[in-house]
């Protein structure tokens, strides 16, 4: 048989199987027949939509990657829908390799869309809601119970903010966001979730349902747990609000989550609740009033430390808090930093003259401590690097002045 009859029996398997109407596992078999190989379907969530000729023992082999393992991503246009998998004795031909690659492609789009544009249209929603772009109360209700969700009696934010730990082969974001769902779902029936990714990490806000703060509670730790079993690969950080009994007040639950997020992720916590903010709750009014002006206090007085640190590989952030949190002790914070005592003191000169603020002083610590809790309130992460003391010869190359 030539490759040219080959490629068209290819296509005649493979079309029989979709037009069939058999579905994703129908198609699986039709693909494992063509591969002469065991073959597994994954959407781009990382949920094992199909396994085809694979035994038991096979199949836990073609799940867990590796070699002898094929990988290949399913794509669309631009646009990642999932992933093939498959195991075989000999290569299969490239140009039939390539058309059951491209047709299980198309299959899986089509057979997945509606699902996607489901989550879509929930992930607008709770943007616009979180962004106080829909203020009428009924609007909100009316288009959450659209989505399968109650407000009436009130709900919660959960802000769940994933970075992996090592490179992630696949779509890890929706991977992540289908496991928190699954688990919310279970704990919290009806939550709704919108997805914000950056390059190195994702944000997921998510509108709980819940009828009391106990309820909101119980639902993060129950995420928590979940998660911290199944992303042992990423970094984790989880915040959660009060409850709004309004729909409308939605709006500041978002900053109340996000809030406890970013403290929780400066500070080293896995989960942490508004309520457990202490006195980062002073910056909430500011950061939903005027924003600016907390970013304005913190360039008075940290953003200064921050830069020269990144400039020059120094530790001026970490030292002044460790200072703050050892009480002003120049002793316990050398310890603490393992380094010199006249080292630290270096630091701190070097500090007021960045910024003008004598840490010595008590108006000068109450001053950096706000400023560094602004920092972690914008959820700005402080530059980490070894210090070359004293002062710049060592460190990056400075940025060349502007004439």
């Amino acid at each position: 048989m030539t490759a040219v009859s080959k490629v068209a029996a290819t296509l005649d398997q493979l079309s029989e199987a979709v037009e069939s109407g058999a579905g994703l596992p129908g198609v699986a078999r039709a693909a494992a027949k063509v591969l002469d190989a065991s073959v597994a379907l994954i959407d781009r969530s990382g949920a094992v939509l199909a396994v085809a000729g694979a035994s038991p023992d096979q199949e836990k082999k073609l799940l867990a990657g590796g070699d002898p393992v094929t990988t290949v991503e399913l794509r669309v246009a631009d646009s990642v829908v999932g992933e093939l998998r498959y195991r075989s004795k000999a290569a299969p031909d490239p140009a039939i390799a390539r058309m059951v690659v491209t047709l299980l492609a198309l299959e899986l789009e089509r057979a997945r869309s509606p699902e996607w544009e489901s989550e879509e249209v929930a992930g607008a929603f709770v943007g616009a809601v979180l962004a106080r772009e829909v203020t009428d109360r009924g609007d909100i209700v009316a288009r959450a119970a659209e989505l399968g969700a109650s407000l009436e009696k009130g709900a919660g934010v959960i802000v769940l903010r994933v970075a992996p730990r090592a490179a992630q082969t696949g779509e890890w974001r929706s991977r992540v966001l289908t496991l928190a769902m699954r688990a919310l779902r279970s704990l919290a029936p009806g939550a709704l979730a919108t997805v914000e990714s950056g390059e190195f990490a994702a944000e997921i806000a998510v509108i709980v349902p819940v009828e009391d703060d106990e309820r909101l509670a119980r639902a993060s730790a129950g995420l928590t747990e979940e998660l911290l079993d199944a992303l042992a690969g990423f970094h984790l950080t989880i915040g959660h609000s009060r409850r709004a009994g309004d729909p409308v007040d939605l709006y500041r639950a978002g900053n109340e989550a996000r809030l406890a997020a970013n403290v929780g992720e400066a500070e080293g916590h896995s989960l942490l609740a508004f309520e457990d903010t202490g006195s980062y709750r002073l910056f909430l009014q500011a950061m939903s009033d005027d924003p600016g002006e907390v970013e304005r206090f913190y360039a008075e007085t940290i953003k200064p430390l921050s830069a020269y640190d990144d400039q020059y590989e120094t530790e001026l952030v970490a030292t002044v808090e460790a200072y703050l949190d050892n009480d002003g002790n120049v002793a316990a914070t050398a310890k603490q930093l393992f380094t010199h005592r006249h080292t630290i003191r270096y630091r701190l000169e070097r500090v007021r003259e960045l910024c003008g603020h004598d840490v010595s002083a008590t108006e000068g610590r109450e001053k950096l401590g706000l400023g560094l809790k602004a920092m972690r309130v914008l959820g700005i992460a402080p530059p980490r690097g070894p210090a070359s003391e004293p002062g710049a010869e060592g460190g990056k190359v400075p940025p060349a002045s502007e004439d």
